[in-house]
């Protein structure tokens, strides 16, 4: 695909990335506080349903990628409605955890998990098959880059949205604008469908001895990948689970410019899409790659040199960072659809590879949370403690940390997949990176 033919269907696919981003941030955000503050569910109960529906949420992926396999190897027809079905998942669950019934905190408790669980399940199976369609198109590493860029710019879109919406408009309107962007989303993409050729089509060897769960790990390269993809991941959640804490202790900005650092970092990483598309084009996957990871290192290697009231350096930093941005979310997708095609399981284990490759996702987050308080905590660094060693410790863990993650990603990538890929994704010259 080229020129204008490749941008309609490919922005029209990527369109139902904006609600799935968008109903992510408000449920891992808002709702925490939300039962806690204004129904009175205890902040201990509360967290041990989040922690327990999130590991359920991503223990599941696999067998939904699965699931989804399924469904493509019958038609485009029963993935259309699936996704429909599941879409209508999305919104109830929403809608029922932002607008629960006059209970008792304890049955309140109830409503969540079931809620939580309604929303995971939807929204996990409805990524997955929305991940996997632009999987099974093909195309090359260009191709596949168009489809993930235009899907991840349309979430970042959504982010954005769901930070706003709810102060600026409150929650009923929030919802309203959730249920109309899943509407559109469905209705962008069954056009996409129509536009391209072979939409979604089964391969004719989809199988079903074809189809294992454990498939992906017997592919050669996938697990290489994942691992890059691991560290690279955490190394970018690790600042995402500090900022605010940064923000708040580590420049001591006033709070009304808190949403001006996050509102420039995703603004950025929106507005890097075109020209990551075009390194991609000129350098390779895994070159470009390589650079956003070197783009991320420097930006965050600033972090060192930060101190209170240093806030116009630090939005120089959310801006590079986010820059960078870009072909973290680029990148890593269109390999993986590279190496599913390369492989010869096009077609076949689409979702599967889908599935283990959002359990991934949420691991990082899960990680991030794991390994970055926990460290706070040794470092002596608590909320509000802006003594010299406590901030010190903030700095690392936000700056430091990341860029050694940073690094490792970047020598993994090149040690276990640049000169070692040929033969799992199909290429001839690694220095090429995925170039066809």
């Amino acid at each position: 695909m080229s020129g204008q033919h490749s941008v309609v269907p490919t922005a029209r696919y990527g369109l139902l990335g904006l609600p799935l981003a968008f109903v992510a941030l408000p449920v891992y955000v808002h709702l925490p506080n939300l039962y806690a503050q204004q129904h009175g569910v205890p902040l201990a109960a509360l967290g041990g349903v989040l922690l327990a529906s999130r590991a359920a949420d991503a223990l599941i992926d696999p067998w939904l990628g699965r699931m989804g396999d399924a469904l493509y190897r019958r038609s485009w027809l029963a993935v259309w409605w699936c996704a429909a079905l599941l879409a209508l998942g999305v919104a109830c669950g929403f809608v029922g955890l932002f607008f629960p019934p006059a209970l008792s905190p304890e049955t309140l408790l109830v409503w969540v998990a079931a809620g939580l669980t309604l929303s995971h399940v939807s929204y996990s199976g409805l990524t997955i098959l929305h991940q996997a369609w632009a999987a099974r198109q093909g195309g090359g590493a260009l191709a596949q880059s168009h489809w993930v860029a235009w899907r991840e710019g349309w979430g970042l879109v959504g982010v954005l949205l769901a930070s706003a919406l709810p102060s600026w408009l409150g929650w009923p309107a929030t919802a309203a604008v959730l249920v109309l962007a899943l509407l559109l989303g469905l209705w962008a993409w069954r056009q996409a469908q129509q536009r391209v050729p072979h939409g979604g089509a089964t391969t004719p060897h989809a199988t079903a001895h074809n189809t294992g769960l454990w498939r992906p790990w017997r592919t050669a390269g996938f697990a290489r990948l994942v691992a890059v993809f691991l560290v690279n991941g955490l190394a970018s959640a690790l600042p995402a689970t500090l900022v605010l804490f940064f923000v708040q202790d580590g420049v001591q900005a006033p709070a009304v410019m808190q949403p001006l650092f996050l509102g420039l970092y995703f603004a950025a990483g929106a507005l890097s899409f075109p020209a990551w598309l075009r390194l991609i084009d000129r350098l390779g996957l895994m070159r470009s790659w390589c650079l956003g990871m070197a783009l991320s290192i420097l930006a965050f290697a600033g972090v060192l040199t930060l101190g209170p009231g240093d806030s116009a350096e630090f939005l120089v930093i959310c801006i590079a960072s986010g820059l960078a941005l870009g072909a973290d979310l680029t990148v890593p997708g269109a390999l993986l659809n590279q190496l599913i095609d390369h492989s010869g399981e096009r077609g076949r284990t689409d979702g599967a590879f889908m599935g283990w490759w959002n359990l991934v996702t949420k691991l990082n987050l899960a990680l991030a949370a794991g390994v970055a308080l926990p460290l706070l905590a040794l470092g002596g660094y608590a909320p509000g403690q802006r003594e010299p060693a406590a901030l010190l410790t903030l700095s690392l863990a936000y700056g430091l940390l990341p860029c050694l993650l940073k690094f490792l990603a970047m020598a993994g990538l090149y040690f276990g997949l640049m000169r070692q890929s040929s033969g799992a994704f199909g290429i001839t010259d690694p220095s090429r990176s995925l170039t066809p």
